[in-house]
């Protein structure tokens, strides 16, 4: 009996330590002057109401664990250990039923905004295992702790912690209860805050657009996505590519910012030859591609739909996964009906 009494003392204790320290933390985070900017801006711009917005800030965490895990996103390792990560059997097969049971939906994504049910597919699988995964950070904390913790993209986060709170007073949300990613990413194709008030759509009709509950939603809104980034009905996605000599090299894209700007002749006079039937693709720019494998690197040239999935996440690897994960599933769904 004692000895449950004592444990019983010491978890009180902690807690009220713990609450003291959040506390004692909170008055510090408030009194930063980059903090203090930043509810003044929502004052001023937004007409936010200071001492709500204040209450709100105090109530947020920053995190070690969010900083730790955006100094080491799966984009920095090499393509072959890369695309496993979204190449499994079982991703492949749920992409098939998940498109087979929502099969009228990516149908009329596709006709409304030209672009293919298996990308729509393949992103939500990639972003969440098709709405299963979608984060279990709170956002406020995450855009808090990137913001003001994260120097080299806090300028980027602060926005997107703007973009936030906005948000949530446009949906009715409690910001302290909306669940997303370390990055601040939400609901089932991972929108960060800017793209759900930019691209977001009422896919279903209800007056709501709501991408955390609505898979209806979440389609229309990556199809829209694309289509407002420059997606182009029935134009390449990606070719294989082979080289010769050395000029080549001089043409390879950012592995962020492939766009493609060079045509099949300037291509070929930098010693860069695409397959035999790229005449279908006269006309169209090409980005040249490198992605590290087992044996060295592979080229590949990324097209305009290439460079618009590099819009969605700024990675040629995610790009790509994205583009072999969808060809997987489009072929595992056209064998199953």
């Amino acid at each position: 009996m004692q000895k449950n009494i004592f444990k019983s003392c010491l978890l009180i204790a902690a807690s009220c330590f713990a609450t003291v320290s959040h506390a004692e933390q909170s008055a510090a985070f408030m009194q930063r002057d980059d903090v203090k900017a930043f509810v003044q801006k929502m004052v001023t711009k937004h007409q936010y109401n200071e001492r709500q917005l204040n209450q709100l800030l105090k109530q947020s965490t920053t995190q070690e664990k969010i900083l730790t895990s955006i100094a080491k996103p799966a984009e920095k390792l090499p393509w072959h250990r890369y695309e496993p990560i979204f190449m499994s059997d079982k991703r492949i097969q749920e992409g098939v039923a998940f498109w087979k049971k929502h099969a009228k939906t990516l149908q009329r994504a596709e006709k409304e905004y030209g672009v293919p049910a298996e990308f729509i597919v393949a992103i939500l699988g990639v972003e969440t295992f098709y709405g299963k995964h979608a984060g279990q950070y709170q956002v406020l904390d995450s855009l808090v702790t990137l913001a003001f913790e994260y120097p080299p993209r806090s300028a980027f986060f602060k926005d997107e912690l703007e973009q936030f709170l906005l948000l949530s007073k446009e949906e009715k949300w409690d910001p302290t209860q909306i669940k997303g990613s370390y990055a601040g990413a939400m609901g089932n194709p991972q929108f960060i805050s800017s793209s759900y008030r930019n691209f977001a759509v009422d896919f279903t009709g209800s007056g709501k657009r709501d991408l955390i509950n609505s898979i209806d939603d979440s389609i229309g809104s990556v199809a829209n996505y694309f289509k407002v980034n420059g997606w182009q009905k029935g134009a390449p996605v990606v070719l294989k590519a082979n080289t010769t000599g050395d000029k080549f090299k001089s043409a390879i894209a950012s592995t962020s910012n492939p766009k493609p700007e060079y045509s099949l002749p300037q291509l070929a006079a930098l010693g860069i030859s695409p397959p035999r039937n790229a005449n279908a693709f006269k006309g169209h720019n090409f980005a040249l591609v490198s992605l590290e494998s087992k044996d060295g690197p592979e080229y590949w040239l990324g097209g305009q739909n290439f460079y618009v999935i590099t819009r969605y996440n700024r990675s040629n690897l995610y790009a790509m996964a994205v583009y072999n994960l969808s060809q997987k599933i489009k072929a595992g769904y056209q064998q199953a009906v």
